[in-house]
């Protein structure tokens, strides 16, 4: 049971990598848990464990996200945290790429951030208070060959979390953006015995997010980047 005490988190682009660990990881926290995803059947198991709201929502689409955030306000606690997870990528060749591939990718990539982002920052600012949380990618800072839809996506979604960090720190909400630059552990890619370490623990990752929403405000990170020594710089 959430303490009421705090609000609720809500994860968007929730399934059963990241996401899960983040939303066990703020369930301990105290807060109570709802899920958006676009397919809303998978979540089941993970609502059910955490006694977390699952919801139905395509996060480039402005009409679901509206919604969403609408249904989200009838919990009992207030919207605390906002992490926007959900990934999208088309690759290959540049001029091999099919444009409506990369058009779904910056939609889902970036502009379902930013529709996601506006709509937690409505309600926040009212308080003066509450994170947002971007889940990005060494993508965003440097640029890899035959990935340019990525790239672009992840680029722009940092680009927003640096501007609204800036435009929001001031008004109590905490904006934060976190680099991964690296592969993430999970059942279909397991960790090489071999390679200890080689790839993040999304357990560990978890607990980053929750170190940045904890952090006192007198000294706020806007940017956090993981990696696993495997990893070049």
């Amino acid at each position: 049971m959430a303490d009421m005490e705090k609000g609720v988190a809500l994860i968007v682009g929730a399934g059963t990598g990241l996401s899960a660990s983040l939303a066990r990881a703020f369930h301990r926290e105290g807060y109570a848990i709802a899920l958006a995803s676009r397919t809303v059947a998978k979540l089941e198991p993970l609502c059910e464990e955490l006694g977390a709201t699952g919801y139905q929502c395509d996060a480039s689409n402005r009409g679901d996200v509206a919604a969403l955030f609408h249904d989200v306000e009838s919990l009992p606690p207030e919207l605390d945290v906002v992490v926007y997870n959900p990934s999208y990528r088309a690759r290959g060749p540049l001029i091999e790429l099919d444009p409506g591939e990369v058009e779904k990718t910056l939609a889902v990539t970036a502009f379902g951030g930013f529709l996601v982002a506006q709509e937690a920052a409505k309600r926040m600012l009212k308080r003066g208070s509450g994170a947002i949380l971007f889940t990005g990618a060494s993508a965003g800072v440097k640029g890899y060959p035959q990935s340019a839809p990525f790239a672009m996506g992840k680029f722009a979604l940092r680009g927003l979390a640096q501007s609204m960090a800036r435009e929001l720190a001031p008004q109590g909400v905490h904006v934060a953006h976190f680099v991964i630059d690296g592969g993430i552990r999970s059942e279909r890619r397991p960790e090489d015995p071999g390679n200890p370490d080689a790839l993040l623990d999304p357990d560990a990752v978890a607990h980053s997010y929750i170190a940045i929403v904890n952090q006192p405000r007198s000294a706020w990170s806007w940017e956090i980047e993981l990696r696993p020594w495997v990893e070049k710089f």
